[in-house]
């Protein structure tokens, strides 16, 4: 055989492996965006972009859903496999029936309900500025709030983890919690 034909055979012998790396390689999530309303289909991740309110009804999240400045959740009857996202958000609420297999994370932003949601991880309510609640959720980790500023109701939880409160203005208010790590600072007796 001659040299160049060694280097054609060596080259297409590459170029094979090449591609069956590629078709083993995992497929990167898709991410979809809503600014509307989705039923019950399936997605990867899921963004709400700045501004837009989206409605979620019994929609699918195989990934993770995150909420942009000044955007609107409203999601009931979620199935989300990741966490719940939101940073600057003008409300966040997560209704009855909805799982989450992370955490939800509130974060500077403005009003939040979570309500009848199963919680694998955290959930988390940092710097917002207007009303939350958190009632009757099963969460399995900690309930953590800190920092806000608008009103917190704490009500009828069942928490795996610790439940939470620093510098929060006014104090949360609520009761029913069931705790089984620690009631700390502002929520001890909740």
């Amino acid at each position: 055989m001659h040299y160049p034909q060694k280097r054609a055979i060596g080259l297409a012998l590459a170029a094979l492996t090449v591609a069956n790396l590629a078709a083993i390689a995992p497929a990167r999530a898709e991410e979809t965006t809503c600014t509307g309303s989705l039923g019950a289909t399936t997605v990867d991740n899921l963004r709400v972009p700045q501004g837009a309110t989206c409605t979620l009804n019994g929609t699918r999240v195989e990934g993770t859903i995150y909420v942009e400045a000044n955007a609107t959740l409203k999601a009931s009857k979620v199935q989300v496999k990741g966490n719940v996202q939101a940073e600057n958000a003008a409300r966040v609420n997560v209704l009855p029936r909805s799982t989450v297999g992370g955490s939800i994370q509130i974060v500077q932003g403005g009003a939040a309900r979570i309500d009848s949601v199963q919680i694998a991880g955290d959930l988390l309510f940092d710097s917002n500025s207007k009303s939350l609640i958190a009632y009757k959720n099963t969460i399995g980790g900690n309930l953590q709030a800190f920092q806000n500023n608008g009103g917190l109701t704490i009500t009828a939880n069942n928490i795996d983890g610790n439940l939470q409160c620093k510098e929060n203005n006014p104090a949360p208010v609520g009761g029913e919690n069931v705790v089984q790590g620690n009631k700390e600072d502002q929520c001890a007796q909740l």
